[in-house]
């Protein structure tokens, strides 16, 4: 029996689930992957430039793609959503900033305007600019947030923003958190980490056995990585990455770190040219308890969608105990 949701009926889906944006991870093979599947893959340029959106839109030819910016970033380099508007993407996710400048061009080539919010605020902000969805994505999410948990969250964004539909984000890796989302109001959910550890995502593969290996307790949500880059993420958002060693030396002592810029920075920029796990950044959010392997984006959203229909009939049994 198939879930059907505002989401799959606007979007034209056979599941409810988006795949996340993962900055310079979700490429055009797993967009395409997750939308081939039934789902709606969004491609994640992250700091890419317009070259990279091109290229990963080309990757995805053929399939029915959209692409997410962060939005305080699309502001500095604006030619980015440019390109990918030039590609007729299905939808544009806009999350971390003031979205108002970009929603007439979006709107003008057709895309679905997908707004991301952290608070309730920030929701009611969003729905002023009329989305065709809101995403509610609470502090277990992997990569950039804020600090409220998803499911107090959730059905607070769905009340305030009503009739506009809510997907949910952070924390959701399988069938039974698919399932929860709905419950408390949302249309469908927005996936990151477990497509991660995907096949077609961007990554190595010591990346992804990283992925496999951890778990939620192994998880930090923190500054410093973008403090080490010098990327100026304002407030309030920091990042859910897996710890390191790097986090276990400068988490808690950010005035330190950026005292000491000039040698960690260099120090950085050379782990990265290495692979050097123990240094550089691996986001992932408190969902990596139910990544258990790696395995292509086809077969994980349907795993995800078989469990979703085993905890429907569970929850539709009669209690017989």
């Amino acid at each position: 029996m198939p879930f059907t949701t505002e989401l799959t009926r606007r979007f034209g889906l056979r599941h409810p689930v988006l795949s996340a944006p993962m900055g310079a991870v979700a490429g055009g093979r797993l967009a395409a992957a997750v939308s081939r599947a039934g789902g709606l893959g969004l491609l994640g340029p992250g700091y890419h430039d317009a070259d990279w959106v091109d290229a990963e839109f080309a990757a995805a030819a053929g399939e029915r793609v959209g692409i997410g910016f962060i939005t305080w970033d699309l502001e500095r380099t604006p030619a980015r959503l440019d390109a990918a508007l030039a590609h007729r993407p299905a939808a544009v996710m806009l999350s971390f900033g003031d979205a108002r400048r970009f929603v007439p061009p979006i709107r003008r080539a057709g895309a679905a305007l997908v707004l991301q919010v952290q608070t309730l605020a920030a929701a009611r902000r969003a729905a002023e600019l009329e989305p065709d969805l809101i995403v509610a994505q609470g502090t277990e999410a992997g990569g950039h947030g804020s600090s409220r948990a998803l499911f107090p969250l959730l059905p607070a964004v769905v009340d305030a923003v009503a009739p506009i539909p809510v997907l949910a984000a952070g924390g959701i890796a399988d069938g039974r958190g698919l399932v929860a989302a709905l419950a408390l109001g949302a249309c469908g959910a927005l996936i990151g980490t477990r497509f991660y550890a995907a096949e077609e995502a961007i990554g190595s593969d010591a990346v992804k056995r990283r992925l496999v290996e951890r778990g939620g307790d192994d998880t930090v949500r923190t500054a410093i990585f973008d403090i080490v880059r010098k990327l100026p993420w304002p407030e309030p958002y920091t990042g859910r990455a897996v710890a390191n060693e790097f986090s276990a030396h400068w988490h808690d002592h950010e005035a330190e770190l950026r005292r000491a810029l000039p040698e960690e920075s260099a120090r950085y920029a050379a782990a990265v040219t290495n692979g050097d796990l123990d240094t550089t950044v691996l986001w992932g959010g408190e969902a990596l308890d139910l990544v258990h392997d790696v395995q292509p984006a086809e077969r994980i959203l349907l795993r995800i969608m078989r469990e979703a229909e085993a905890t429907r009939r569970r929850l539709a049994a009669p209690d017989i105990s």
